[in-house]
């Protein structure tokens, strides 16, 4: 038995320490070598403070704002410590309601606009924590953006060029455009009466209801 057991823990500990030690310390310091931003959390800073993440939304609701992908995460609407969808099927009555009061919102927020929604503003995605959203969704907001800001509409549009993301080596998904740092140049081409400062993600919903 002692032959067997001595063996058994010896394995363990070593393995223990391979892949609970070493190996989480040799691929942290070989990615932040390589790849800081992305290894401390592809963080955005303004005025050197954070404001979020490139990689999580945040609840914009203000009309001079961008508004991102809905999200079904809880307690909160894009809750970084729950990411899940709302796992509601097609003929949910909960999620036909739920898009009815989304449009609703949007035509609210913009009725002159006639243009079909795009389905990505309207529905959740399975993370809860989309950052970006399809050019079609990005310009359908542009002329109430635009509106609210004081800015030109071609000034928007430009706005939106310079925050799309190209397809992954050029080939992977559609061209998306990341809604915080979008807001964050809305931010700076046309200053707010009073700016509000996008929070970190852990308290997002707060600094995006203004």
């Amino acid at each position: 038995m002692k032959n067997l057991l001595r063996p058994a823990v010896a394995s363990f500990v070593l393995l223990s320490a391979v892949t609970g030690l070493l190996y989480p310390m040799v691929v942290t310091s070989v990615s932040k070598a390589l790849f800081p931003a992305q290894a401390e959390g592809s963080l955005i800073e303004r005025d050197g403070k954070v404001v979020g993440s490139a990689l999580i939304g945040q609840n914009f609701t203000s009309p001079d704002y961008f508004w991102g992908r809905p999200s079904a995460t809880g307690p909160m609407s894009q809750n970084a410590a729950g990411s899940s969808g709302s796992n509601q099927g097609p003929l949910n009555p909960a999620l036909g309601d739920a898009v009815k009061g989304r449009v609703e919102a949007l035509r609210a927020a913009d009725p002159d606009n006639k243009q079909p929604i795009p389905a990505d503003l309207v529905t959740a995605s399975g993370s809860g924590l989309d950052p970006e959203i399809t050019m079609a969704a990005a310009r359908y907001q542009a002329s109430r953006v635009a509106r609210e800001r004081q800015l030109s509409l071609k000034e928007v549009e430009r706005l939106i060029a310079a925050n799309t993301v190209a397809r992954d080596l050029a080939v992977l998904g559609e061209p998306r455009v990341n809604v915080l740092k979008l807001n964050l140049a809305l931010d700076v081409a046309a200053p707010r009466a009073v700016k509000a400062v996008p929070a970190a993600p852990a308290a997002a919903s707060a600094a995006s209801a203004g």
